[in-house]
């Protein structure tokens, strides 16, 4: 009895994919897994509008609630039961905005070691998918939790660094991709210092920051240059110099955010 009823539940997994896979037959289906950074003014939805412009059409599914962190997400059933569904071709992983900028040590534990653990389970279930760590921001003036004796992470340039190399070491460890919006973000900073990136809270991306984020994440999934016409009322020529950082700067460092066809 036992047995008979295993089998009917791989039967109607298996069509569910299948019965979303007619409806959806070309949608590519991506699955965010972050928090406020990826929640704030909807980004998800940004992308699929950019999308949509270059005839891609993209269904995807969000567990983003404020501040959770990767070691949360794995208690969370209902984003365990997505994962198990399959039919994922991109999973984006998002950690809290300080985390992986901590000491060394704390960052293996706290953070190496759940993000495996999302990849492993992500892949069991999605033999096929493209895992892309969503590599973010330096807070504005710095952490805003201090670090007890790492005063290294006390201002932008520090706390972007050690994001940037823990974003790339997990990217390198589970044979990840890595979507570059800190590094994109941190050339807007030194070029147009003008450009308000951040929500008042200084940490938050603001409606700028939201839409850069969007463009990285696309092109590290398209991979093909492309100009699109949304720019969610900013002005065309702020939207044109942020789709042309986004692209300049996935398709310059494609091996080092292990980017491959």
């Amino acid at each position: 009895m036992l047995r008979r009823e295993l089998l009917l539940f791989c039967c109607l997994l298996f069509s569910l994919c299948f019965i979303h896979g007619q409806e959806k037959k070309d949608s590519t289906r991506i699955l965010f897994i972050g928090n406020s950074y990826t929640h704030y003014h909807d980004m998800p939805m940004i992308m699929q509008e950019i999308a949509s412009t270059q005839k891609v059409d993209i269904a995807y599914t969000t567990f983003c609630p404020g501040g959770v962190r990767f070691r949360q997400h794995l208690e969370n059933k209902d984003l365990i039961q997505a994962i198990k569904k399959g039919c994922w071709d991109y999973v984006i992983l998002q950690e809290q905005s300080n985390a992986p900028a901590l000491q060394s040590e704390k960052v293996v534990t706290e953070v190496y070691a759940a993000a495996h653990t999302l990849d492993s389970l992500i892949h069991t279930y999605n033999p096929h998918v493209h895992v892309i760590f969503y590599m973010t921001w330096g807070h504005k003036d710095g952490t805003q939790r201090l670090a007890e004796n790492y005063p290294l992470i006390n201002t932008y340039e520090g706390m972007q660094e050690r994001l940037k190399i823990s974003y790339l070491e997990m990217t390198y460890q589970n044979d990840a991709w890595c979507a570059p919006v800190g590094m994109a973000w941190q050339r807007v900073r030194k070029e147009r210092p003008d450009y308000i990136l951040y929500w008042p809270d200084r940490s938050h991306p603001s409606p700028l920051g939201s839409y850069l984020a969007a463009n990285v994440i696309f092109t590290t999934i398209y991979q093909k240059p492309y100009q699109t016409e949304v720019t969610k009322g900013l002005p065309p020529e702020q939207a044109e110099y942020i789709q042309q950082v986004a692209q300049q700067t996935v398709f310059g460092n494609l091996e080092l955010l292990n980017i491959k066809k």
